[in-house]
């Protein structure tokens, strides 16, 4: 059975934490989205323990984050590049100084509930065994028979994605040199044995771990593995931990009743292309890399956001010709980038004799506090720019949430629309209302006299003229009403936009 071409706009591969900010930033926008699950419950473990500034920002814009600090815990946020700890002399640029230590099951759920809400269809237990695409949309062959069509599709299914393998996309990189094993079980030993233990094996061995899980005498461990497994199918056993925590601590603290076991690689590897016509690649189907500095599910999180409306525009019809390609060319720098930070902070936490000349040279150089904020913003994405195509210093940057006279910036965010903040009282989306959201307010905490804002909270103009706002709101959010874009943007130079 084949669903009708025109009755799915977006088939999302991949129910994660990607694929679920992916689907409710579309939903949004009214695109009908489905997404195809393989697993038939949500998986148990826990790879991720937070959200970062910018994922943080995130949800404070589509309206998420006290759901989020309801079932989450603020840490102060300091340098942490490799685990060297160092404090922040000053505060960042944002709202929202501080690490939220939230379990991945967690977020998971509320991103799930979120979509859910906002009417996507998510099936379970529902395995993609194909897909071809044409000029038009893609058709999706089921493992089990059935056939979807629909206008676009996204891989958002994980380091093995099959949307990638189908799609003939390569994903170079390197394999994986260090396994770690990763569960929740219960311990014999005596909290302050643990703690004892664990601080001692902490100070050379930053791949080990022992702690709380949130759950009354469960315990969090994470211990290198005795070697690489291929493919990393097979589930490790309750005595694969116990050896290992007696290779690496020298006692097994009496571990017992697992909730759940698993292990993980180091791999590094990125998609070599995030767009093949009409079906795209997200989140870790687009890049994997180790889990030092806790930026993976954040990353996927984000591609959502900066996909999403891009998408849904192209859904609706009003995507400048090159607004899709626009994903990849910003997304892949600052995945490559990712990848680069952590194989740096991989070598950092080598127990070798060099590896540790280098961190200790490292924690000298991070006393610095220029390096460590610039260090700080890279692993929490506010330091991102993308190119945008114009050197005044705050386009192409994240936008933190102002104080303005009623209310405040990221509360006007919330339906994922474009933002036109506007201190001068002159300048207006009009054409663009549909897509653009105009926000009037001379007495807003603002240093600029005007700026547009794309629906991922990024800035994509700053100025005081409306040629020059024309030209930008045609650049990123099509053709005004009655008028082509490319007439817009050839009458904004000619009047010397």
């Amino acid at each position: 059975m084949t669903e009708l071409s025109d009755a799915i706009d977006v088939i999302v591969v991949g129910g994660g934490p990607t694929g679920m900010m992916l689907a409710a930033e579309l939903r949004l926008h009214g695109v009908h989205v489905v997404v195809l699950e393989k697993d038939t419950e949500p998986p148990p473990y826990v790879r991720s323990l937070g959200l970062h500034v910018r994922s943080i920002e995130l949800m404070d814009q589509r309206g998420l984050l006290e759901q989020f600090l309801a079932e989450g815990t603020e840490y102060p946020l300091g340098g942490f590049f490799a685990g060297i700890a160092k404090p922040l002399t000053r505060e960042l640029d944002t709202a929202h100084g501080y690490v939220l230590g939230i379990p991945q099951t967690r977020t998971d759920r509320l991103l799930t509930e979120r979509a859910v809400a906002l009417g996507a269809d998510v099936r379970r237990g529902v395995e993609v065994g194909g897909l071809e695409q044409d000029d038009d949309g893609v058709l999706v062959v089921l493992a089990d028979g059935p056939r979807l069509r629909s206008r676009y599709l996204v891989g958002a299914d994980g380091g093995r994605s099959t949307v990638r393998k189908l799609l003939g996309v390569g994903f170079p990189g390197e394999p994986s040199r260090h396994d770690t094993l990763l569960g929740e079980m219960e311990a014999t030993a005596s909290p302050d044995e643990v703690a004892s233990v664990v601080a001692e094996v902490r100070r050379t061995q930053l791949r080990f771990g022992l702690g709380p899980s949130g759950t009354e005498g469960v315990y969090r461990v994470v211990v290198p593995a005795a070697g690489v497994v291929e493919g990393r199918t097979e589930t490790p056993t309750l005595e694969d931990f116990r050896a290992q925590l007696r290779v690496v601590a020298g006692t097994d603290f009496g571990v017992h009743s697992p909730r759940w076991l698993s292990r993980f690689g180091d791999a590094t590897r990125q998609a070599e292309r995030y767009r093949v016509g009409r079906v795209l690649l997200a989140g870790d189907a687009a890049h994997v890399h180790p889990p030092t500095g806790g930026q993976g599910l954040n990353l996927g999180v984000q591609d959502a956001a900066n996909l999403g409306w891009k998408l849904a525009a192209a859904v609706a019809g009003w995507a400048p010709a090159d607004l899709l390609d626009t994903y990849e060319a910003e997304r892949y720098p600052v995945a490559s980038d990712v990848l680069d930070n952590t194989r740096a902070q991989m070598e950092l936490m080598s127990t070798e004799p060099g590896p540790q000349a280098a961190r200790r040279l490292f924690a000298q150089l991070m006393d610095f506090d220029e390096v460590n904020r610039f260090l700080v913003e890279k692993i929490t994405a506010i330091g991102i720019r993308y190119d945008l195509g114009d050197d005044h210093p705050l386009v192409g940057r994240r936008l933190r949430d102002l104080a303005l006279t009623d209310g405040r910036l990221y509360e006007r965010q919330r339906a994922g629309r474009g933002l036109l903040l506007d201190r001068t009282g002159t300048l207006t989306p009009a054409g663009w209302a549909d897509r653009v959201d105009l926000v009037a307010d001379p007495g807003a905490a603002l240093d600029q006299p005007a700026v547009l804002v794309r629906p991922d909270g990024y800035v994509a103009w700053v100025g005081d003229d409306q040629e020059g706002l024309d030209a930008r709101l045609a650049r990123w959010f099509g053709a005004p009403s009655g008028q082509s874009a490319a007439d817009l943007v050839s009458g904004a130079r000619a009047g010397g936009a």
